[in-house]
């Protein structure tokens, strides 16, 4: 495959001719990190493709802004049969350029520092940092074993030999570093601990909060907090994970949600909302109520609406199309009506005091956030 045209095309595309990063996007042969993925089809299961089959919609992939899936569940798509229909959430990818670059840039990289990429992956992000500033400089650390192994073969084979570390980052984190970027999004609280214990003083810290849309940058000060802020941008990252595969969802309260009335019935103020996808309204979500669990269906004629919790708290809204919805809720949190304030929020204030906040993460793993009046705490339960 020739792949150096569309390598260039995707590096003018998510950088700027003069940036820094344009080179190590353009030399960067991304389709060797991705040989095989996974697609959902038409019925919305997993579907495997393999990319020697077809190197015309191999090279597309590849080289478009575009996250591509490499595992779900547990099983990687190197390791699938072609009839294999793995169930649960993606596990694993190659993040779309352009968000690697925006995280790249916001870890400010110079040459001399050593940098850890939390959350191998395909390798991408280590590849664009080797690259730019030398093998030495740059460790990718996962919990998946495969992952780090065939990132580190990949990669070798593109004359890059950064360091590979297969590590539960929620547990430990050898070394210490000057930018710890991640890749994966970060549980504040305990989870948080083995970060800032492996990030130097003076060091910068570049993540996602679980969860949420919410990309915190921070510095490391002498006391052991990281100070920083909530930068005025947006990403979604997979969970941390300590093991093979997520915990499993909460399936009894999903399917408690779906087929059984409410100990509350009521009409919602709002039309249906897929809160997923409403990342300010969801970020803030997290931070009110953490621990909320999703789902969203949708057919011609109306839009339903699942929220569950740990501590046994569902809630349902069903509305035919954007009219009021009907609202069942059970348990001990009424989720809906949470939900409600934070839209409330929205409409009277125009916005969600989130985006530009400051951050402050004391040596505990708990973030502490403030804008103005607002002040809210992440992580500590």
């Amino acid at each position: 495959m020739d792949w150096h045209p569309s390598a260039e095309r995707l590096a003018n595309q998510v950088t700027d001719p003069d940036s820094r990063w344009h080179a190590p996007v353009a030399r960067t042969a991304r389709h060797e990190l991705i040989p095989r993925w996974w697609e959902k089809d038409g019925t919305g299961r997993w579907v495997l493709r393999d990319g020697t089959a077809d190197p015309a919609e191999w090279a597309r992939v590849a080289y478009s802004d575009t996250s591509v899936i490499t595992r779900v569940g547990s099983l990687h798509a190197d390791h699938a049969k072609p009839d294999d229909r793995p169930a649960g959430l993606p596990t694993s990818s190659a993040t779309l350029p352009s968000l690697v670059v925006r995280m790249l840039r916001y870890g400010q990289l110079r040459y001399g520092l050593d940098v850890l990429d939390l959350g191998t992956g395909a390798g991408g992000l280590a590849a664009y940092a080797a690259r730019r500033l030398g093998d030495r400089c740059v460790t990718s650390l996962d919990v998946d074993p495969y992952l780090t192994s065939a990132a580190a073969q990949r990669l070798f084979c593109m004359g890059l030999r950064p360091e590979f570390v297969t590590a539960d980052a929620t547990a430990e984190i050898p070394g210490e570093f000057d930018r710890i970027i991640a890749t994966v999004a970060m549980r504040p609280g305990k989870g948080f601990r083995p970060v800032l214990g492996a990030l130097r003083e003076g060091g910068r810290l570049v993540t996602t909060l679980a969860n949420t849309s919410l990309i915190l940058t921070g510095w490391k000060q002498a006391n052991g907090e990281v100070v920083g802020q909530i930068e005025r941008d947006w990403a979604g990252f997979m969970l941390t994970r300590s093991g093979d595969d997520y915990p499993p969802a909460l399936t009894e309260l999903f399917t408690r949600s779906r087929e059984t009335d409410g100990e509350e019935v009521s009409t919602g103020r709002y039309p249906v909302m897929d809160v997923s996808n409403a990342w300010e309204v969801r970020s803030m979500l997290e931070i009110t109520t953490p621990g909320v669990e999703l789902d969203f269906d949708q057919d011609d004629k109306h839009r339903t609406a699942y929220l569950v919790h740990p501590d046994g708290s569902w809630a349902r809204a069903t509305a035919e199309r954007y009219e009021p919805p009907t609202v069942h809720q059970g348990g001990p949190q009424r989720l809906w009506t949470a939900l409600e304030r934070i839209r409330n929020r929205l409409n009277v204030e125009g916005g969600l005091p989130l985006y530009g906040a400051k951050v402050r993460i004391t040596p505990d793993g708990v973030c502490h956030l403030s804008r103005g009046k607002w002040r809210a705490s992440m992580g500590t339960r």
